[in-house]
């Protein structure tokens, strides 16, 4: 069972969701917040597997609460947002936010979303990877300002990715799922999974999205 955090300051969007993903035998609402202290104080006490997050929120945003959920391995965290408010698609990608869904999503895209973030896929919407993108993967100094080590320090891709970890690397540059890695690479699931831990931590990022800005920006994707 995959356990959620609804977070998001509307009442009724937070009971649209909860009837949403309860519909489903895999999904549990295991509680909800109105803003994004109270997000992070459920996550702690709930330990729940996946935050729905929204950004805009009164008090502590979501954008600081997804950093505070991310550092502290609290959650994976799904952030909804909309489509023209790019500086908190951008804040939520510095605090490393696992993916981005559009409030207007399809219930089935949301469902898969979150399946997706829990299973340790990256998912962004279509609209905002453009964004991203174009944004953030011209100069390096736009890129730099948004994908850091966990040092503060830029840095280019480092030597000790091995070729099989370049290869994931450069999967992740082009949006590829676990499932999608596995059969491209000819290995299990699970191997892949396990590829993407590991060169998340030698580039020291915190979301599959920062990892694909890099590659694209060091041109190996």
């Amino acid at each position: 069972m995959i356990r959620v955090l609804l977070a998001d300051d509307h009442g009724a969007i937070r009971a649209g969701l909860r009837l949403l993903l309860e519909t489903t035998d895999d999904l549990e609402v295991v509680g909800e917040a109105a803003d994004g202290a109270a997000a992070v104080t459920n996550a702690r006490a709930l330990r729940p597997d996946v935050v729905l997050m929204d950004v805009r929120m009164p008090g502590v945003d979501g954008v600081a609460a997804t950093r505070v959920i991310v550092e502290e391995g609290l959650a994976e965290v799904l952030v909804l947002t909309t489509f023209d408010l790019d500086e908190y698609v951008f804040g939520a990608l510095r605090a490393g936010a696992a993916g981005f869904l559009l409030k207007s999503a399809e219930p089935t895209a949301l469902v898969d979303a979150v399946r997706r973030v829990a299973a340790g896929d990256g998912v962004v919407a279509p609209e905002v990877t453009r964004r991203v993108i174009a944004e953030l993967a011209g100069p390096r100094a736009a890129v730099q300002d948004v994908v850091r080590t966990t040092s503060g320090r830029p840095e280019v891709i480092p030597d000790g990715l091995t070729p099989r970890e370049r290869d994931v690397l450069a999967a992740l540059g082009r949006g590829l799922s676990n499932q999608a890695i596995a059969a491209e690479l000819v290995i299990t699931e699970a191997t892949a999974k396990t590829h993407v831990s590991r060169v998340l931590a030698k580039l020291g990022v915190t979301s599959r999205v920062q990892a694909a800005i890099r590659a694209r920006e060091a041109g190996v994707a």
